[in-house]
C-alpha cells in the first residue's frame, strides 16, 4: 500500500471530521425547543432567573461564539456538561458505552454470520425453495419499523424474557450470576436487531455468489474433479466476501446509532437511550458530543474498510 494513497485517505478522513463538527454543531441548533425552558419545567421561575440560566449555560452568545467555544473545549478533551444531567458529556458517553458496544456488537457479529450463511446457501441453489423462502423472509423482516417489531417480540413471548433494563437489581453480584442476567435482558433486543438487519448482508452475498458462480476459474474447479461443496467453500465464496467484508466495515461505524430504537424501546442503558434522552430537552451539549463520536466512528471504519478492501482485493492495488 502506498503512503501516498494512506495519506489521501487520512487526508480526506479529517475532512470529513471538520463537517461533521461543522453540521453537528448547526444540526442541533436547529431543533425545535429551548433548553433552558425544559430544564426548568413545571417550576416557578422568572424571566431574570430564565436569563441568568440562559447565560450560564451559553445559550445566550451568537452562534459564532458558541461554535468556536465548543470547538475550542473539544480540541482540549472537553465536550461540555450536560444540561439534563448537570455531568460532563464525555463521563456520560463513556458509562453508556459499553452497554451499547456489547448489545449491538452482539447483534452485528449474529446478523452478519446469518446473512452470509443464508446469502451463499441460498445464491448456491438459486431459485430453490430454500432460497425463495430465506430471501422472502429476510425482505419481509428488513421492512418492518424495528420499534414495531420490538414491541411485538415483547408481546408474544410474554415473561419468558425481560423486556426492559440491563440486569435485576437483585442480581448476586458474583461474575457469573451478572453474565446470566445481561444475557437474559439481551435476548428480546438482540433478536430484533438481528432480524431487522441480517437481510442485508444476505442480499449482499447472494448477489456476488451469483455472479461468481459463472466465473471461468469455478468451471475449471468443477473440471478438475472437486466436489460441489468444496467449489463454493474454497473458491467461490471467498471471492464472493469481498463486497461483503466492505459492507460488515461500513456498518460497524453504525453499530452505535443503530441501536437508538431498540434501546430505547427495550429501556436498554446505552448511547441510544441517552440520545432520546437527549433529544427530548434538547440537550445541545450531550447532542452535540454523541453525534461527533458516532460519525466520527463511521468515518474510521470507512477509511478502514477502504484500506482492507485494497489489502484484500490485488486487482484494486493493480489500479
Amino acid at each position: 500500500m502506498s503512503t501516498r494513497y494512506l495519506l489521501g485517505k487520512l487526508a480526506g478522513a479529517a475532512t470529513s471530521l471538520v463537517l461533521v463538527v461543522v453540521l453537528g454543531f448547526l444540526l442541533f441548533r436547529v431543533i425545535p425547543g429551548d433548553p433552558v425552558v425544559a430544564m426548568t419545567r413545571g417550576r416557578p421561575v422568572t424571566r431574570d432567573q430564565l436569563a441568568a440560566l440562559r447565560a450560564e449555560l451559553g445559550v445566550d452568545r451568537p452562534v459564532h461564539e458558541q461554535f468556536t467555544a465548543w470547538v475550542a473545549d473539544a480540541l482540549r478533551g472537553d465536550l461540555g456538561t450536560s444540561y439534563t444531567f448537570r455531568r460532563p458529556v464525555l463521563e456520560l458517553i463513556g458509562e453508556r458505552l459499553w452497554p451499547t458496544v456489547l448489545l449491538a456488537g452482539t447483534a452485528t457479529l449474529l446478523a452478519v454470520a446469518l446473512g452470509l450463511w443464508l446469502g451463499a446457501r441460498g445464491a448456491w441453489r438459486h431459485d430453490s425453495a430454500f432460497d425463495r423462502i430465506s430471501t422472502g423472509a429476510a425482505l419481509a423482516q428488513w421492512a418492518m419499523p424495528t420499534f414495531w417489531l420490538g414491541l411485538l417480540l415483547s408481546m408474544v413471548t410474554g415473561d419468558l424474557f425481560p423486556s426492559g433494563g440491563m440486569r435485576y437489581p437483585d442480581t448476586p453480584p458474583d461474575f457469573p450470576s451478572q453474565a446470566l442476567d445481561v444475557a437474559h435482558h439481551m435476548v428480546l433486543p438482540v433478536l430484533t436487531m438481528v432480524s431487522v438487519v441480517y437481510a442485508q448482508y444476505l442480499l449482499v452475498m447472494r448477489s456476488s455468489l451469483l455472479e461468481e458462480k459463472h466465473a471461468d476459474y469455478i468451471t475449471t474447479a468443477r473440471a478438475k474433479g472437486l466436489r460441489d461443496d468444496l467449489v463454493r467453500r474454497r473458491h467461490a465464496v471467498p471471492n464472493a466476501l469481498l463486497p461483503t467484508v466492505t459492507l460488515v466495515f461500513l456498518h460497524l461505524g453504525l453499530v452505535v446509532s443503530g441501536a437508538i430504537t431498540v434501546e430505547t424501546v427495550f429501556s436498554w442503558p446505552g448511547l441510544g437511550l441517552l440520545t432520546y434522552e437527549a433529544l427530548t430537552g434538547p440537550d445541545l451539549q450531550l447532542l452535540q458530543g454523541v453525534f461527533v463520536l458516532l460519525a466520527g466512528a463511521v468515518v474510521l471504519m470507512n477509511v478502514l474498510a477502504d484500506l482492507l478492501h485494497r489489502v484484500l482485493d490485488p486487482r484494486v492495488r493493480a489500479s
